[in-house]
């Protein structure tokens, strides 16, 4: 019974050893290989058309028309709603009979009138001064009293006086009538200013991305109507880490990727990187646009993209997952070694310095 267990025993031992040396032989191992590896800052963020924004109207009212539809293509200045307002349009035709009723032109009697009677006073003043001469000639002659004198050249002053008020009143009269006539037609300018701001105008020349409002409705200067954009350019908004936006530069290479294109990766470059800090979120806003681009982009679309920041081809590489606490590898032999590492990517990093490309390695456990 003994011999049995002793048996078993040993059996159970060699069992064992043969299972944990098949184990240690089926680890996955491999040697480093020559390629490319290219180092880069994941980011995320959403695709916006060129100067895409948000119409706004500049008067409260209800749209009465509606002249284009989402995907429309506009041009700059080509009406997009117009909105009705009753006091607008009274008001623009208030100052449309002000215009009229003070135009220098329809005011010409008024002038008339001052001037001949500025005239009326000239004769007066004239004749007065005639017989004011012929009264003092005649009492240097001792001829006639010095109350008729004195009448005379009474008479002259109040013509005089007359003469030179009538002038007086006739330049007020036609500074007058000028101010209000260029007041009036200014007031009916601004009106028509006021009426342009009921038609709601593109701003660029592209396309309408949405329309938010329809015929009827009552809006305000607060309510966005649409949404407009380039038709053709768009903009990548990314989100980059506070960590890694020192890296980012102008011109770098962008890949990136799109829930609508699966398995394609397209081609962008940064553009822009906005240098303030969101607060809450801990990231900086980066632009970049495309250079191989989708044949069709919709605003508003997420995506995914991987800033390129280094590049080197030809150099000595490993699985990352092959690279003990980052700096150690083991040798088939089970020998642990320190490398030297240089650029990684998502799976392959570089090494340096510490092993060359005959050594066979192990995955670490």
């Amino acid at each position: 019974m003994r011999d049995k267990r002793v048996l078993a025993f040993c059996l159970l031992v060699a069992f064992n050893l043969l299972y944990f040396t098949a184990c240690k032989d089926s680890k996955e191992k491999l040697r480093p290989v020559y390629g490319t590896v290219t180092e880069s800052i994941y980011a995320s963020g959403t695709i916006k058309s060129k100067d895409q924004y948000q119409v706004f109207a500049q008067a409260n009212g209800i749209i009465e028309q509606v002249f284009v539809k989402e995907g429309d293509t506009v041009q700059k200045g080509q009406p997009l709603l117009f909105i009705s307002n009753n006091i607008q349009r009274l008001t623009k035709e208030n100052a449309e009979l002000a215009a009229k009723f003070s135009d220098l032109d329809a005011n010409k009697s008024k002038l008339m009138d001052a001037r001949a009677f500025s005239d009326l006073a000239k004769e007066k003043m004239q004749n007065d001064s005639l017989l004011h001469a012929r009264q003092q000639a005649l009492w240097q002659q001792n001829i006639g009293t010095r109350v008729e004198l004195e009448q005379r050249e009474l008479a002259f002053k109040n013509s005089r006086n007359s003469y030179y008020s009538s002038l007086l009143k006739l330049e007020d009269l036609k500074r007058q009538l000028e101010f209000t006539s260029s007041q009036a037609k200014k007031n009916l300018l601004i009106s028509g200013t006021s009426e342009d701001d009921y038609t709601v105008r593109s701003e660029l020349n592209g396309r309408v991305y949405s329309l938010s409002k329809v015929k009827g409705e009552m809006v305000s200067m607060q309510t966005p109507l649409a949404v407009v954009g380039d038709a053709r350019i768009f903009i990548l908004e990314m989100q980059v880490d506070e960590y890694d936006i020192i890296k980012i530069k102008n011109d770098q290479l962008v890949l990136i990727t799109l829930d609508s294109y699966r398995g394609q990766v397209f081609e962008g470059k940064v553009t822009r990187i906005f240098p303030l800090m969101n607060e809450r979120s801990k990231t900086f806003l980066v632009e970049a646009e495309f250079t191989k681009a989708p044949p069709i982009v919709y605003p508003n679309t997420s995506f995914e993209a991987n800033i390129v920041i280094n590049r080197k081809e030809n150099t000595l590489l490993i699985p990352r997952n092959y690279l003990l606490n980052d700096s150690t590898v083991i040798k088939s032999n089970g020998e642990k070694t320190q490398v030297k590492t240089g650029l990684k990517d998502y799976q392959m990093i570089e090494i340096l310095d510490g092993i060359s490309k005959n050594e066979e390695l192990t995955k670490p456990d």
